[in-house]
């Protein structure tokens, strides 16, 4: 097998119903990579998924022995990887088979440490809803700030850039407050305007429950250090960006 170059992790929790489309789309990828599954409790048939994957050398399972939340069991894999580059990808998202190949050569060749690329939404049973969500070449700090570009399905980073600013907080958005870190420490993250990422619209996602999203979202303003002025400045963009990027 060639050696890999990127390490993807996949949390999961109760996810037996969308992983494999998930998975499939890592191993389509054009790149060799490692995938890490982190199964943070699930109760669902998730061994049944995962069996026709088990015996693959670039495949590995990690069980959590008990439930550390997303941002942890995330970090738990950066940390189990063996590739200069990570790539985060949610169990019931999906990748275009070009996605990673493209990200890894646009990041050689600008030296950027971080990048995203744009995304399509589908509907809860993987319809596609015409949507798609696009994002500029180039994220500075002044632009993360006003609202996050940077799907964490869709990010690929630097694994020790990882480890310098890793996720935590589970009760904020614990992805966009390392990708402000990172932003606010290296100058800026590389956007790649094609919908490589899937993006499925699930029913109990952080995010779709846009009110519990906003608190979280103002509270990652606040963990970032900004002022109360500031954070309620930051969050009225937020706010603003919102309702344009899925509703206008």
């Amino acid at each position: 097998m060639e050696k890999a170059l990127i390490t993807v992790i996949m949390p999961c929790y109760n996810s037996a119903n969308t992983i494999r489309c998930a998975i499939d789309s890592v191993y389509a990828q054009t790149v060799p990579v490692q995938l890490l599954v982190i199964d943070d409790g699930s109760r669902d048939d998730l061994a049944g998924a995962l069996a026709p994957y088990m015996n693959r050398p670039d495949f590995r399972l990690l069980k959590n022995e008990k439930n550390l939340g997303v941002a942890k069991s995330r970090m738990r894999g950066v940390r189990h990887a063996a590739t200069p580059y990570v790539a985060f990808l949610d169990a019931d998202d999906w990748w275009a088979p070009e996605k990673l190949q493209v990200q890894y050569e646009k990041m050689e060749e600008t030296q950027a440490v971080i990048s995203s690329t744009a995304r399509e939404l589908f509907d809860a049973a993987g319809k596609t809803t015409g949507r798609i969500i696009d994002l500029p070449e180039i994220i500075d700090a002044k632009a993360i700030l006003k609202t996050n570009y940077l799907n964490c399905s869709a990010v690929m980073v630097k694994r020790d850039v990882m480890l310098e600013f890793p996720m935590e907080h589970d009760d904020s958005h614990e992805d966009y407050i390392s990708w402000i870190r990172i932003i606010r420490r290296y100058g800026w993250a590389l956007g790649i305007n094609e919908p490589y990422l899937k993006y499925r619209l699930s029913a109990g996602g952080k995010s779709r429950n846009k009110l519990k999203s906003a608190k979280m979202n103002f509270m990652v303003y606040r963990y970032c250090g900004f002022s109360l002025l500031k954070s309620i400045g930051f969050f009225i963009s937020y706010a603003f960006h919102g309702v344009k990027k899925y509703y206008l």
